[in-house]
């Protein structure tokens, strides 16, 4: 056999045994007539020590290893007298009897080590490398622990994983599909899914009661740290449930994970906060709880005096930094030019100082007396040494998203978004519909599957705008960890919500036919979510992004950089497909 042991296996109790151990070599270190190589596989690292004294041959050879070679060496494990408290094997060490180079390896392109030299590009183009470094690792550790547990979970719970197909129709509605051409259906295309949702529906038709599936999702769409091309879902549905009974089961879920992988017991229920609050306290539907800083509508007390800026505004609005007042000039003007930034648009701020004698400074101080200051702290709730900062504009929503940008960065200056806090909440009572300016009419805010609020399905022939969805997303640290609805069961309801949606009668049914036919032979009321799996793991690691917990992801530009995808076809493959190219050329 290759190995008795892994590398990070032995222990002070293992002392006189005969090993062999195989794994790539982490460094190599001459002492005299010594050679100390440190020795890595996936379980850890081992030291193992060649004397020159005791075989000269064979310390000669472990002075020809190279970083990365592939060795196998066999020795006796023994006590160390240098001991390393940061190593689990750093009691002992493998004094070498034997040595098998299995394989050599050029020098690497990067350390595989945590702290690497390696940029973001050059790790991507070997990610094979990359993966070798023991904080990558974890992270995918992590996630196959995850999936573990939710797994476990789910099937005590009495779900059945069941698998849904890969290639299926094209859904135009929602997020660009990637699209698959069919050889043996010439000029027709199947589609990757964006996500289950319709094949979920029809499993609760079928009567499959409890479905999940950890499944591969995909869209075509413009990619930030928490997104990718392909991602994993956490894909579930259940039949014969409300609302509270899905949020219930899927909390509950949630603190499962929190205390089996990180070590976390939360006890108390999750905040519920209606949409329309979030974006009214916070300017985001998935607020960061782990720090105050709610918006304050203010104008009432600063429209009216002469400042135009604010005068001429649909929204004014602040929040309170405390213990910031002491932000310098040079501070403030950093804060002003991040607002500025073109991906938040804002066209300035203003910033008022409570001093240490309870007066207001602002940086618009010529247009409001003291008294209107002590209005505006007053509204604040500000103390002594808070700082206030304060956006407005023409388009309340726009200043809020902006008001909320400024807010995140406030909570990263001042060290309140702490990693090892965690803040839960779900947010209920979307919009059922969001006017698309791009389409010219009202768009599904998560699917067309979506049920409205039973209170609510009058408006839908009076001011479809105003219905609120039985939906719900769950939110931690700011962070959009999945999300679901109630889903609609009813022929003639999912017909409306075509019909508001400006599908004809006939496009509905050639698209979504199948699902509408099917509630006619008894659908169960039902609903479900998905869960981020990418997102979770992401979290639970502490990352700022979610590459680093997928083996083989895209770059910023959805390409893989390893493998040199996506790629040019080979014109037989063009062929067979009966496919010709007319690529226009970029504006």
């Amino acid at each position: 056999m290759y190995r008795t042991n892994t590398c990070g296996e032995l222990r002070l109790s293992d002392a006189g045994r005969e090993v062999t151990l195989a794994g790539w070599v982490q460094r190599v270190r001459k002492m005299g007539g010594m050679t100390f190589v440190d020795l890595r596989d996936r379980y850890g690292i081992t030291q193992v020590v060649f004397n020159n004294s005791d075989n000269a041959e064979l310390c000669e050879a472990a002075n020809h290893l190279g970083r990365e070679f592939v060795a196998q060496v066999t020795g006796k494990v023994q006590e160390r007298e240098a001991k390393n408290p940061n190593l689990p094997t750093g009691d002992i060490e493998l004094i070498a009897t034997g040595l098998t180079v299995l394989n050599r390896s050029e020098v690497p392109p990067f350390t595989i080590e945590e702290e690497t030299d390696g940029g973001d590009d050059l790790r991507m183009k070997f990610r094979y490398l990359d993966l070798r470094r023991p904080n990558v690792r974890r992270n995918l550790e992590l996630r196959h622990r995850m999936t573990m547990e939710v797994r476990r979970y789910l099937d005590s719970k009495g779900f059945l994983e069941i698998e849904t197909p890969m290639l299926v129709g094209s859904t135009p509605e929602g997020a660009r599909d990637f699209v698959v051409p069919s050889r043996m259906n010439p000029g027709q295309f199947y589609a990757l899914p964006q996500s289950p949702q319709t094949l979920k529906q029809l499993l609760m038709v079928s009567g499959m009661d409890r479905y999940f599936q950890i499944v591969k999702c995909f869209r075509d769409e413009d990619l930030r740290a928490d997104r990718q091309p392909e991602f994993t879902q956490i894909d579930c549905e259940m039949s014969y449930v409300e609302q509270d009974d899905i949020i219930n089961l899927f909390e509950g879920m949630a603190k499962h994970l929190f205390k089996e992988l990180r070590g976390v017991e939360l006890t108390e229920p999750f905040i519920r906060m209606p949409w329309a609050e979030a974006m009214k306290l916070y300017g985001s539907d998935k607020p960061d709880l782990r720090f105050g800083m709610t918006f304050v509508e203010l104008m009432d007390v600063l429209k009216g005096h002469g400042f135009s800026v604010f005068d001429d505004a649909a929204y004014i609005g602040g929040i309170c930094a405390k213990g910031a007042a002491s932000y310098t000039r040079k501070q403030l003007d950093q804060l002003t030019d991040f607002v500025k930034r073109p991906q938040i648009g804002a066209k300035g701020m203003v910033y008022a100082r409570v001093e240490a004698d309870g007066n207001v400074k602002s940086s618009v101080d010529k247009f409001y007396s003291q008294e209107t200051l002590q209005k505006l702290r007053e509204a604040m709730g500000a103390e002594p040494g808070d700082l206030i900062l304060i956006l407005s504009g023409d388009d309340a929503m726009k200043t809020r998203k902006q008001l909320c940008e400024l807010r995140l960065e406030m909570g990263n200056r001042l060290g309140l978004r702490d990693k090892n806090k965690f803040a839960c909440l779900w947010v209920v009572d979307f919009p059922m519909f969001e006017w698309s300016d791009e389409e010219q009419r009202l768009m599904a805010m998560h699917h067309p599957f979506t049920h409205p609020k039973d209170e609510d399905i009058a408006l839908l022939d009076t001011d479809p705008a105003a219905v609120r969805a039985d939906a719900y997303d769950m939110v931690v640290n700011g962070v959009e960890v999945g999300g679901g609805s109630i889903r609609i069961h009813d022929s003639a309801l999912q017909a409306k919500m075509f019909e508001i949606l400006g599908f004809t009668p006939e496009k509905a049914q050639e698209q979504f036919g199948f699902l509408m036919n099917a509630f006619k032979y008894g659908a169960p009321p039902h609903g479900g979510l998905a869960y981020g799996l990418d997102r979770w793991v992401s979290l639970f690691a502490g990352l700022d992004s979610i590459r680093d917990c997928i083996a083989f992801p895209k770059n910023n530009s959805g390409r893989d950089v390893m493998l040199d995808a996506p790629a040019a076809l080979d014109p037989k493959q063009l062929d067979e497909l009966q496919l010709a190219l007319d690529l226009k050329e970029k504006a």
